[in-house]
């Protein structure tokens, strides 16, 4: 594994190009504040370049937060998102730091919903995220790379994305849930009777157990592939 000094790109910094991004962004994004000794470490973990934007969002934030908080992008872990990236993934995507695995999950929602870069456990499009959607339990292709992924976070059509997955008044709420929940909906979003998301109940649970859970659930439906 490379040390933190070989990852951190001092010349071509990709933090500057997102940051670009963000000033120009259509959705309000929320840069967390990240420690500067669990930023390195983090990148360490990951092996991934500051040249690269990952790397770039894992060293030079704690994380973001995107439309009030409904996305959290990972990054080095804040008081918002007490998360890293690498620490997420560890016992999930592999067992141990230094592996190349077979998927990375990256960002999550409010409603529970996981975003992931296929490292070939989804099929041959590499690079590119899939997300593991509440409302159906299916992993669905996006057809985005991560810098790709970024710019829709920031200025995609977000509504469209979630629609009919946002209940009145998300905003206020979605804005005071901490970053390491979820909402549990019931009955479940993928049931007929889930599907009008202002007649279902809610609670937050650990978002570690939404993860657990919508993997069981996969199983039981026989829905599971590689694992997943």
């Amino acid at each position: 594994m490379r040390p933190p000094d070989q990852l951190i790109n001092t010349t071509e910094p990709g933090w500057t190009l997102v940051q670009q991004w963000i000033s120009k962004a259509k959705n309000k994004v929320e840069v967390l504040p990240c420690d500067t000794a669990k930023a390195k470490d983090a990148l360490y973990k990951t092996q991934v370049t500051t040249r690269s934007p990952m790397g770039a969002i894992i060293y030079s934030t704690g994380g973001l937060l995107i439309d009030n908080g409904w996305i959290r992008i990972l990054g080095s872990g804040s008081t918002k998102l007490a998360r890293t990236l690498p620490d997420w993934n560890k016992g999930k995507s592999f067992k141990e730091f230094g592996e190349q695995p077979s998927f990375l999950l990256v960002a999550d929602d409010a409603i529970g919903g996981f975003f992931a870069i296929n490292g070939g456990a989804f099929g041959a499009d590499a690079g590119k995220l899939y997300y593991l959607s509440p409302d159906n339990l299916e992993w669905e292709p996006l057809d985005l790379t991560y810098t790709e992924f970024l710019n829709f976070c920031f200025s995609g059509k977000l509504n469209d994305f979630y629609k009919g997955l946002r209940w009145k008044g998300w905003k206020e709420e979605v804005a005071q849930l901490d970053g390491n929940m979820v909402y549990s909906f019931y009955p479940f979003l993928w049931t007929k009777e889930g599907k009008d998301i202002d007649k279902v109940s809610r609670k937050p649970i650990p978002v570690e157990e939404q993860f657990s859970f919508m993997l069981d659930m996969r199983k039981q439906l026989g829905l599971t592939k590689n694992g997943l």
